[in-house]
C-alpha cells in the first residue's frame, strides 16, 4: 500500500472502511483473511469510541432468525480462539446461559429455537426447574415452566476484542488510521474517492460502518443512488453492582462464574460482573433519541466516549422483578449506571452487504448486538466484497430488504420503539406488530378493509391475510400462538373452497415490476437467466443464479414483443432485484420500475372465466401461461394466464387509479375474496416455491427444483439434496422454516415451509432434504416447537391436480 507524502494516510486502498468499531474492525480483519490486505479503516477518534465501548459484550447463539444464529454461532466460536490467533489476551468467560420460561408457549419457542441451533452444530437443551436450580443456585424458579440451556453462552470484553481483532488485521498488512474524519465520498468511475480532513483516499470499495452515525454517512451516496437509511437510535441503559460476598465466595469455590441468565417475559437480562451483577432490561415504553427537540435534539457532531444521565424511573419495574427472582440483587448498591445509544433498524436487524442502489459500495452498521455479531458480520461483508455472496442465506440482514419507504422518520422511531419495548418478544406465525401500518396500500385498502381484511406487511405493502366475520376474534392476543387453530383457520377454509368451486379474487399489490426494452434486450437477458426466455405473447419464470453459484432470485418474465419484457419479483425483493439489473444493464437498454403504478389482481377458481367473460372484449380461450395486452372494464390492463393458487386463473396487472373500479366489478360478480394465508395453502399443495423461504440464497437453483427452467447445459451434476413435499400427521402445529427433519433419529435437513392444505386435507410441508437418506429411510420425523410430527415423502408428483387439469381448463 503506498502512502501519502503528506503523512499516515495512503494515497489508496482496494477496500476503505468507514468506522471503527468493533463490526468495522472485524470486517477489516476478515477481508485480510481473504488475502485482500490492501484496506484501509478510517476512524474520526479512537477505535470502540460509538456504541462498542460502552457495550455489555453478551454474546449469546440464541436467535429466532437463521441468519442471526449463523452470524452468532459464527462469532462465538471465533472468539473462543482469536486470542490465540492473533497472540492478544482477552477477557471472555464462557459462563454458559440460562432463558426463563414463564410457561408452554415460550417452552414452544425454546423448543423451535434448540432444534434449529441443533441443526448449526449448537448445544442447546431444553431443561427442568430442577436443572435451572442446580446451575444456577442464587435464583428462584419456583413459578417458572422450565428454561433453556446454552453452554457456549457468555460475556467478552468489548474493547479486547476489537483490539485483538484490529491487532489481527494489522498483522495481515491492512491500515487503520485514527482521529481521521471521512467528511464524504465522490464517485470515480467504479471505485471512490473518500475525503477526510487528513486528505482523500481512492478505493475501489467502500464500506459504511459509521455505527449510529451510518444514516449520516449514507446521506454523502445520496447522489449516486441510495436512498436514506432506515434507522432510529435508542437509549438503552443497565446498572452495575457493588460486589456481592455471596458471589465472590461462589466464584472462588467453583473458579468461574455464574451463568447468564435472562427472563424473556419480563425483558432482562442478569450476569455476573466481576463478583457483582449486570442487569440490563429493555424496558417499554422505552426512548428514542435524537429524533427532534423533544427527543434530544439533533445528532451531535461527536459523542465519542460519552453518555446520558441515568434514568433509573424508566426500569424501576424490571429491577423489582429481578430482585424478586435473585433476591441477592438486592443486597447491594448500584456502582453505576450505563446509559447509551444503540442504533436500531426497523426490524431489529442489522445491515450488512450491498448498499441499495449504488455499486461497490457496502453496509455494515446499525447493530443492536454488535458484540455478538461483529465476528460473523465480519465475515459475511467480506464474502460480499471478496466473493460476491456470502455463504449463507443472509437476506434477513442485507440492506436491500428495505425500500425507500422505510425510511420514513416517524416510521423508523414507531418500529425501533417497538422492537426496543419487545426485544425478547415471540414472533408469532399468525400476528403482525401494529406500528407502522399502512406505509404502503393498495388501491383497494379501504375496500379491503371494510370486507373484514384482516392485512399485513409483505414488502412494506399491506396485503389481507385472511378475511374476518362479524363475531370473529380479530384481536392481537388471539394471534399470540403457535398452534395454527386461531379464529382465521375456518376463515382460510371457507376461502380455500370457494377458489376450489367458484372464483375468488386476491389483490396482490406491491409486487416489484420492470419493464425492459431497446435492442437486444431479449438477448441480454437470456445471458442472465439460467434457463430460456418465452416465446413472444408467452411467460414463465426464470431463475438467476449468484456468483457462487446459489440461488440468487426468480422473477417472472412475461415477453410482449421481441425485445419487450416485463420482469416481476416479490414485492421484498424489490431493491434486490432491480440492482441485479441496474447494475449490469447496457447503455441501450431502458429498465423502468413500475411498481408504484401499477397493481396486480388474481383472479382464480373454476368459474373464472365465466367471472372475467363480461368485463372484458378479449378472447379468454388463450392457453395457459399466455400474455395479452387488452382491457377490462374498459380499463387498459395485462392479463396473464397463470395462477399461483394452482387453479384456472389470470393475474391482471393495470394502472392503481383503474384497479378500484375492476376490483368493485369482480365483487359485484360474486368473485370471494381470499387472502395470503388461502394462498400459502394452496400453492404448497402444488408443490410451488416461495420467495425468501423455499427459495433461499442458501440453496444452489437444482436444490430448488428448478431444473425444468434450466439449460440442459447449465445442469451439471445431481444435488446431494433437494426439496421433497412431506405429509405431516396432524398435530394443530405447522413447522416453521428451519425446524429439523430427522431419519432414524439423524437431521437430514430441514423444513422450508409448511401449511395445512385445505383442498387435501393434509398437513403439508417443504423440506430441503438429503437425497440418500430419503431413499432409505422407514420413517421420517420433523420437530416443531419441541413436538415430534410424523412425516412420509410424498414422491408422486404434487398432491393437487398433478397433471394440471384445473389450471389448463
Amino acid at each position: 500500500m503506498n502512502t501519502s507524502d503528506k503523512g499516515r494516510l495512503p494515497e489508496q486502498a482496494k477496500v476503505v472502511i468507514i468506522g471503527g468499531g468493533v463490526v468495522g474492525v472485524s470486517s477489516l480483519y476478515h477481508l485480510a483473511r481473504l488475502g485482500w490486505s490492501d484496506c484501509l479503516l478510517l476512524e474520526r477518534s479512537e477505535l470502540t469510541a460509538g456504541s462498542t465501548w460502552h457495550a455489555a459484550g453478551n454474546c449469546p447463539n440464541f436467535a429466532a432468525s437463521w441468519t442471526i444464529m449463523n452470524i452468532q454461532r459464527y462469532s462465538m466460536a471465533l472468539y473462543r480462539g482469536l486470542a490465540e490467533a492473533v497472540d492478544y489476551p482477552m477477557n471472555y468467560h464462557v459462563t454458559g446461559a440460562l432463558r426463563l420460561a414463564h410457561g408452554p408457549t415460550r417452552m414452544e419457542e425454546f423448543g423451535h429455537v434448540r432444534a434449529m441451533g441443533e441443526i448449526q452444530g449448537l448445544k442447546m437443551t431444553m431443561c427442568d426447574t430442577a436443572e435451572m436450580k442446580a446451575r444456577y443456585p442464587i435464583g428462584e424458579v419456583h413459578d417458572l415452566e422450565g428454561g433453556l440451556w446454552d453452554p457456549e453462552d457468555g460475556d467478552i470484553d468489548p474493547a479486547q476484542l476489537t483490539q485483538a481483532l484490529a491487532k489481527g488485521a494489522r498483522d495481515l498488512g491492512a491500515r487503520i488510521v485514527r482521529h481521521c474524519p471521512a467528511t464524504g465520498v465522490t464517485r470515480d468511475g467504479d471505485g471512490w474517492i473518500v475525503h477526510t480532513e487528513m486528505d482523500d483516499v481512492a478505493c475501489e470499495k467502500v464500506v459504511n460502518a459509521a455505527g449510529y452515525y451510518a444514516a449520516r454517512v449514507a446521506k454523502w451516496f445520496a447522489p449516486y443512488g441510495r436512498p436514506p437509511l432506515p434507522m432510529t437510535v435508542m437509549s438503552h441503559q443497565f446498572l452495575l453492582t457493588e460486589p456481592i460476598p455471596e458471589i465472590e465466595a461462589w466464584t472462588r469455590e467453583h473458579g468461574r462464574k455464574l451463568p447468564m441468565i435472562r427472563d424473556p417475559d419480563v425483558s432482562y437480562y442478569l450476569r455476573q460482573e466481576k463478583t457483582g451483577l449486570n442487569l440490563g432490561p429493555y424496558e417499554n415504553p422505552c426512548k428514542a433519541v435524537w429524533t427532534g427537540p423533544d427527543n434530544g435534539g439533533e445528532m451531535p457532531d461527536d459523542f465519542s466516549f460519552q453518555l446520558w444521565q441515568e434514568d433509573l424511573d424508566r426500569i424501576e419495574d424490571y429491577i423489582a422483578d429481578a430482585v424478586q427472582r435473585v433476591p441477592l440483587l438486592a443486597t447491594a448498591g448500584v456502582s453505576s449506571v450505563i446509559n447509551g445509544p444503540i442504533p436500531y433498524t426497523p426490524d431489529g436487524l442489522p445491515l450488512i452487504g450491498p448498499m441499495p442502489g449504488v455499486r461497490n459500495a457496502y453496509d455494515a452498521n446499525v447493530f443492536t448486538f454488535g458484540i455478538a455479531q461483529a465476528g460473523g458480520a465480519g465475515k459475511v461483508l467480506a464474502d460480499w466484497i471478496v466473493k460476491g455472496a456470502p455463504d449463507w442465506d443472509c437476506f434477513d440482514v442485507d440492506p436491500r430488504r428495505f425500500g425507500a419507504w422505510a425510511s420514513d422518520p416517524m416510521y423508523c422511531k414507531a418500529k425501533a420503539e417497538e422492537v426496543y419495548g419487545h426485544e425478547y418478544a415471540m414472533h408469532f406465525p399468525h400476528m403482525r406488530w401494529p406500528a407502522g401500518a399502512d406505509m404502503l396500500t393498495s388501491p383497494n385498502h379501504a375496500a379491503l378493509k371494510a370486507q373484514g381484511a384482516q392485512m399485513a406487511p409483505f414488502g412494506g405493502w399491506e396485503r389481507a391475510n385472511w378475511f374476518a366475520r362479524a363475531g370473529d376474534d380479530t384481536s392481537f392476543e388471539a394471534t399470540q400462538t403457535w398452534r395454527r387453530d386461531g379464529p382465521w383457520q375456518a376463515r382460510v377454509a371457507e376461502e380455500v373452497a370457494a377458489v376450489q368451486t367458484g372464483t375468488g379474487v386476491l389483490d396482490l399489490s406491491g409486487f416489484a415490476r420492470f419493464d425492459l426494452e431497446g435492442p437486444g434486450a431479449g438477448e441480454w437477458l437470456g445471458r442472465l437467466i439460467a434457463g430460456h426466455l418465452p416465446k413472444v405473447g408467452r411467460m414463465t419464470l426464470c431463475y438467476f443464479a449468484g456468483p457462487t453459484g446459489k440461488f440468487a432470485t426468480e422473477m417472472s418474465v412475461s415477453r410482449w414483443d421481441t425485445d419487450r419484457i416485463t420482469l416481476i419479483t416479490a414485492a421484498v425483493a424489490r431493491d434486490h432485484d432491480r440492482d441485479l439489473l441496474y447494475h449490469m444493464l447496457p447503455d441501450a437498454l431502458t429498465l423502468t420500475d413500475r411498481t408504484d403504478d401499477m397493481s396486480c389482481l388474481l383472479v382464480t377458481g373454476p368459474t373464472a372465466r365465466e367471472t372475467l367473460t363480461p368485463l372484458t372484449a378479449d378472447d379468454l380461450r388463450a392457453p395457459w401461461l399466455s400474455v395479452q395486452e387488452t382491457a377490462v372494464c374498459d380499463c387498459p390492463v395485462r392479463l396473464k394466464r397463470v395462477s399461483f393458487a394452482g387453479e384456472l386463473g389470470w393475474e391482471i396487472h393495470g394502472a392503481r387509479d383503474d384497479m378500484p373500479a375492476i376490483y368493485a366489478a369482480l365483487a359485484d360478480a360474486d368473485a370471494r375474496p381470499f387472502g395470503m394465508f388461502a394462498l400459502n395453502s394452496m400453492r404448497l399443495e402444488k408443490g410451488y416455491r416461495a420467495w425468501g423461504s423455499d427459495l433461499s440464497p442458501g440453496y444452489t437453483l437444482r436444490e430448488v427444483g428448478a431444473d425444468r427452467f434450466i439449460r440442459k447445459e447449465n445442469l451439471g451434476e445431481d444435488p446431494d439434496r433437494c426439496l421433497h413435499m412431506l405429509i405431516l400427521d396432524d398435530i394443530g402445529y405447522d413447522p416453521l422454516p428451519m425446524s429439523p427433519v430427522r431419519a432414524d433419529g439423524r437431521i437430514i435437513g430441514e423444513v422450508t415451509s409448511a401449511a395445512f392444505g385445505h383442498r387435501t386435507g393434509k398437513p403439508i410441508a417443504l423440506a430441503m432434504l438429503k437425497r440418500a437418506e430419503t431413499r432409505t429411510a422407514t420413517a421420517l420425523e420433523v420437530e416443531a416447537f419441541g413436538h415430534i410430527i410424523r412425516a412420509t415423502v410424498h414422491a408422486e408428483g404434487v398432491l393437487y391436480d398433478p397433471q394440471n387439469k384445473r389450471m389448463r381448463a
